[in-house]
């Protein structure tokens, strides 16, 4: 049960470090939002968010000039090392059901302070993902239209110097078909989370489809000597080629952030974070077996692996298919991830940190439309403005450090909390844990310095922003208890 108004369980730790109590959490009262998504579309979204470029593009890359046919390797260590972090984030969604993931993970253990800093990375994380796959898909548009032979105006047709050869410097403008995903993303979303589930659904069927359809084609044309020479790039080709590709194996993380709109997220949001990332690797798995059974690892195209691999055993046809599959299926990698940020961010701003007007919910809808369209424009103006590379380069270390947040907030809260009842438990504790931190700090370290300093100028705005606004402001601070009743003190209001 919730201590009660100011009782001692409320407002554990003190100044920064004061703990959002795991009691009043649980107890959520009536939420802004809606209950509307089952197991089957938990996994859905969570599989949207997981399969996408590292199927279509990324697998061959890695296996054209990192791993060769030991990609298969790569992948199966990027995807252990990512179950740690699963397993940390399932038995946290089942012991707080809760929107916001990683923030309130950690706001719930180790802090205002952490909470806050993981939450503001994540609001730049999750935007970038969004920003970087909607630029792919364009870049996919772009070729299909090129298949069809036509061709956009160049003002319209790419981010500022990003002109290929023979096309004048300067003609770029802006990537318009970018802008106009992220837009559409944040307008579905809007819709209400049932219609925008409901459409998320349909596209991971038809992407689970079409990768199945490519595993079993694929099969049969499998030559068993292009595996003759397995590390061609030796072992160390086969871990770096892990660093690659861990990050197409996350995507449950954003899907929790859903959790207060699962109609039984205790019971649920620990079974879809495990269910999607097995079904992923398994489809991984098999695709990669088949990709570099089809073609010798030299010769596969890393732009679009697949595709041509399929033209080059005379079934182009086919390859068309997967091209348009892919801009498709990958649209649930935009889902997933706009809607992990609008969460986070609404999370923020019912705790407080944030200002309430941002966490304000459709009357109807029940679905934060405010932050939605922020951050849904956020993602158009960097997918439109900057190449795909620099708006890469935002997303990889914030999902890296709250996996770290959350690997040793479970193994703090396990042995100082033992009592808590929990709907799941990680297993092999305190070694899972601690091997998904290893491992994500690892990975940190293959990151660019630009990188680092992109991360310290946000982590700096973040960090004014908090101690000018967040800290005064915060529900704790002022001895509202968010976790029962309305919300933070919010009423749902027309936008």
């Amino acid at each position: 049960m919730s201590a009660p108004r100011g009782g001692p369980n409320l407002g554990s730790g003190s100044g920064i470090f004061r703990r959002k109590p795991i009691e009043t959490i649980e107890q959520i009262g009536e939420s802004g939002l809606q209950r509307t998504l089952g197991l089957r579309q938990l996994t859905a979204i969570g599989v949207g968010g997981i399969i996408g470029a590292g199927i279509f593009s990324l697998a061959g890359a890695v296996a054209n000039k990192t791993a060769g046919p030991a990609v298969l390797i790569s992948f199966l260590i990027a995807g252990i090392a990512s179950a740690a972090a699963a397993f940390s984030y399932a038995e946290f969604a089942g012991l707080i059901p809760r929107a916001g993931s990683a923030y309130t993970y950690g706001y719930a253990v180790l802090g205002e302070i952490v909470g806050w800093f993981i939450g503001w990375d994540l609001l730049l994380e999750y935007t970038a993902i969004v920003s970087v796959v909607a630029i792919g898909i364009s870049g996919y548009f772009n070729d299909l239209l090129g298949f069809l032979h036509v061709s956009l105006p160049h003002w319209m047709s790419g981010a500022p110097g990003t002109e290929p050869a023979g096309v004048e410097p300067g003609s770029y403008k802006v990537n318009l078909f970018a802008v106009l995903l992220c837009l559409l993303i944040a307008f579905i979303l809007n819709q209400g989370m049932k219609n925008a589930a409901r459409f998320e659904t349909l596209l991971v069927y038809l992407k689970v489809g079409l990768v199945l359809l490519v595993i079993v084609v694929g099969a049969f044309h499998i030559q068993s000597g292009n595996y003759s020479n397995f590390f061609p790039f030796g072992l160390s080709g086969a871990f770096t080629g892990a660093a690659t590709v861990f990050f197409a194996v996350f995507g449950y993380d954003a899907m929790s952030t859903a959790a207060e709109e699962s109609q039984d997220s205790q019971k649920h949001m620990p079974k879809a974070i495990i269910y999607s990332l097995a079904i992923s690797m398994v489809l991984y798995v098999l695709a990669c077996l088949v990709l570099t059974g089809m073609v010798k690892y030299t010769d596969i195209n890393p732009e679009a692996a697949f595709s041509s691999a399929f033209a080059k055993v005379g079934l182009g046809w086919l390859g068309a298919i997967i091209a348009v599959g892919a801009i498709i299926g990958i649209l649930t990698v935009l889902f997933t991830f706009l809607m992990g940020a609008t969460r986070v961010g609404y999370s923020m701003s019912r705790d407080g940190l944030l200002p309430k007007w941002f966490s304000k919910t459709h009357p109807v809808r029940k679905v934060p439309s405010r932050i939605t369209w922020i951050l849904g424009g956020a993602s158009a103006l960097i997918a439109g403005l900057l190449p795909i590379g620099e708006a890469a380069e935002l997303t990889n270390i914030g999902i890296l450090l709250a996996f770290v947040v959350v690997c040793i907030a479970v193994i703090v809260l396990r042995y100082k909390r033992p009592e808590l009842p929990r709907t799941f438990k990680t297993p092999g504790m305190p070694v899972v844990p601690i091997i998904g931190v290893v491992f994500s700090i690892w990975l940190i370290t293959f990151l660019k310095p630009e990188t680092w300093l992109r991360f310290a100028i946000w982590f700096v705005i973040g960090m004014v922003i908090y101690f000018a606004y967040g800290k005064r402001h915060s529900a704790m601070e002022r001895g509202e208890d968010a976790g029962d009743g309305d919300p933070g003190g919010l009423k749902s209001t027309s936008d």
